[in-house]
């Protein structure tokens, strides 16, 4: 069980994630546009892939690791694999770009090259770069007297070569600035944009047009794009740390000043400026990327953004909170029965209702919560500012080690104390992840709780994009679990058993892995045995082993897994019992379920936990089980069972890890997952 032939690389899973995105872009079937939002969803993929995996991978290196992973490969040889995969994606990326800009041609939509202006664009693009452009930009030479300058992290720039009158050749940089358009109009704003042809021309080239401008007197030799992208994982000392808040911020502040993992040129790049370039950021050849058009895809983000919703998704409108009742009481809702909500297919507003609700109703005295990713604007941040206001306790813990949310998150916490509200910045040596809000309210003589437990987070923005699912429930036995696990957020406790709730990293491990062989003793036994997972990544080795175990014994194991999975299917007398499929579509999966037959008395767990090692062993996670029945049914039938018929989106993993689209019969009818829960189509 231990053999690296039975576990794929996780980077190279992850890197296998990325190529199904880049097929969500190549598929005609979707919006124009929204291909185009697949693209640049890629190009920022790969940049956090390189600025945390392969910079984890370059720093192993450099400390003279070489022991290999569950499957065999060292961090050298992952490196080598990387470097072939990430440039074979990016070969068909930007075949697939020059294939969309020609559709979006054919729609109107012109992405030109300066080149291809006409007299009258250009002097739009001169006027522009004027009274805009000119006035920010900073050219910065490099010479003996004024050193290369700081490259930010995923940074667009020009690497300048300059002739000066005496015939001696300098070089300069000039960075694109981000705080102006990318895309410039080369026309006015018009009402109805779909009326008439748009033209647009890049930022950087507009520049690089002017750029004699910005060194008068002076031979411009040869102008040429960069793009840099650094370590970006943080290492914080917490252990020796006096204030986590100041630790983490310095973090940040050091993260701009990480090495520079990799380095985008133009294909065709003057050797000269590229030597110039590796000698001054220090990058070897193999850090090097060539490229084949624009460097930075996530910058076709600007693009898809273009206001024409005839090539977008057609918008839709959540479903509200039990529809046709007529009882505006939160609490008394949840008295009558446990709401399950399914994101973003349900509305998100009634979680935003639930805590300003809590704010203004006097007979709640206290609410605690825990915050991981809550975005820039925050409406649930506001109803525990409004809740403190107005006298409640209330007690929030803010994860600030929310990798690239750290600013936000040190933000909402200096704007949660100010106000007077207790405020945990997170536990030592672990990240808090879990998704918990726990409201106690004086109900007359005595106190009950009422708790929201979720797979996602407390994101208003992210709730339209990400499928999850969240809980309100009254049970007497998980709001006594939420009022142990909020004592050893904030406190000091040592407790060890949870009523309900599976905690990691105190019990889920174990409780886990004891449902999983619960299922392996039933199929011994002769019973029928079935596991249904539904996850964003399954690298744990231990879990996996268990997963071969289950299916040796018999039991049949359909696996839901977004992104990252080490375990191969199919193999003959290992794993020939167990399913992969990967669904990538117009919303990101994001929830996590653990379905468990048990002999016909079903069990459910959602929460926050991916079966990662990091999850399990390093993070403060929650699995909650789901105690209703009919609730237990509409999983396992208005969800689970659509995603397992899904024959539009779905993939299939193969032994080799690979993944092929899942064939459908003619005489079958196409499901689409995400569009049938729109729809509320049932599942056949």
């Amino acid at each position: 069980m231990k053999a690296p032939e039975l576990y794929v690389n996780r980077e190279l899973s992850l890197l296998s994630f990325q190529r199904r995105v880049l097929e969500e872009a190549q598929d005609p079937s979707n919006p124009l546009l929204e291909r185009v939002r697949f693209l640049s969803i890629l190009g920022s993929n790969l940049d956090e892939f390189f600025m945390v995996r392969v910079a984890g991978l370059l720093n192993q290196v450099e400390a003279g690791t070489l022991e290999a992973g569950p499957d065999g490969m060292t961090p050298v040889q992952q490196l080598e694999a990387i470097r072939g995969e990430v440039m074979s994606i990016s070969e068909l990326a930007h075949v697939c770009r020059r294939s969309l800009f020609a559709e979006l041609r054919a729609q109107g939509i012109l992405i030109l090259d300066y080149d291809e202006l006409s007299d009258l664009q250009r002097e739009h693009a001169k006027r522009y770069f004027d009274e805009t452009i000119y006035p920010i930009l900073t050219p910065l030479a490099v010479d003996p007297g004024r050193p290369f300058p700081h490259i930010s992290n995923l940074s667009l720039n020009l690497c300048v070569e300059i002739r000066d009158p005496r015939g001696e050749q300098h070089f300069a940089r000039l960075k694109v600035p981000d705080t102006i358009p990318q895309l410039i109009p080369l026309q006015k704003p018009h009402k109805k944009p779909s009326s008439r042809p748009q033209s647009f021309v890049w930022l950087e080239q507009v520049i690089q047009a002017h750029i004699g401008t910005l060194f008068p007197g002076m031979e411009i030799v040869e102008t040429q794009p960069f793009h840099v992208t650094r370590d970006a994982e943080m290492a914080i000392q917490e252990l020796e740390a006096a204030d986590l808040l100041e630790t983490v911020e310095e973090g940040v502040r050091q993260r701009r000043f990480g090495a520079v993992v990799r380095l985008k040129v133009p294909a065709g790049m003057p050797d000269r400026l590229l030597d110039f370039l590796q000698e001054n950021l220090e990058v070897d050849d193999t850090d090097v990327y060539p490229i084949n058009g624009p460097l930075s895809l996530s910058r076709l983000k600007h693009i898809a953004a273009i206001d024409r919703p005839d090539l977008k998704w057609p918008p839709f409108t959540p479903a509200p909170l039990r529809p046709g009742l007529e009882e505006d009481d939160i609490f008394a809702q949840i008295r009558r029965g446990d709401i399950l909500l399914h994101h973003p297919f349900d509305s998100f507003q009634p979680v935003v209702d639930f805590l300003r609700t809590s704010a203004r109703d006097p007979n709640v005295l206290a609410i605690k919560m825990t915050l991981y990713r809550v975005g820039r604007k925050a409406p649930v941040v506001d109803a525990l500012l409004e809740a403190n206001e107005n006298g409640k306790q209330v007690a929030v813990l803010v994860e600030l080690k929310a990798r690239f949310d750290e600013e936000s998150n040190i933000e909402w916490a200096r704007a949660l104390e100010k106000e007077g509200v207790h405020v945990v910045y997170g536990l030592v040596g672990m990240k808090v992840h879990c998704k918990v809000a726990m409201v106690v309210r004086k109900e007359g003589h005595s106190i009950r709780r009422y708790v929201h437990l979720s797979t996602g987070n407390y994101n208003a923005v992210t709730a339209q994009l990400y499928t999850d699912l969240g809980l309100f429930t009254s049970y007497e036995q998980l709001g006594a679990d939420c009022s142990d696990l909020f004592n050893y957020l904030t406190g000091y406790s040592a407790k060890s058993d949870y009523l309900r709730l599976l905690v990691a990293p105190i019990n889920l491990r174990q409780r886990l892995e004891n449902l999983i062989k619960r299922e392996i003793d039933h199929a011994n036994a002769g019973r029928a045995g079935r596991l249904v997972f539904k996850m964003n990544s399954l690298v744990d080795e231990r879990i996996i082993r268990l997963l071969y175990q289950a299916s040796q014994a018999g039991v049949e194991c359909d696996l839901l897994v977004r992104g990252i999975c080490c375990l191969r299917p199919g193999i003959p007398g290992i794993s020939d019992r167990i399913r992969v499929t990967s669904v990538v579509g117009r919303f990101l999966e994001h929830s996590r379920i653990y379905y468990f037959h048990n002999d016909g008395e079903e069990e459910i767990y959602l929460g926050s936990a991916d079966l990662m090692p990091r999850n399990i062993n390093r993070r403060v996670e929650t699995l909650f089980p789901i105690l209703t029945p009919s609730l237990v049914k509409t999983i396992r039938d208005r969800i689970l069972a659509i995603y397992l018929s899904d024959n539009v989106k779905a993939r299939s993993m193969q032994a080799d890890g690979s993944y092929i689209r899942r064939p459908r019969p003619k005489n079958v009818r196409p499901v689409d997952a995400q569009l049938a829960l729109l729809e509320k189509i049932p599942a056949e």
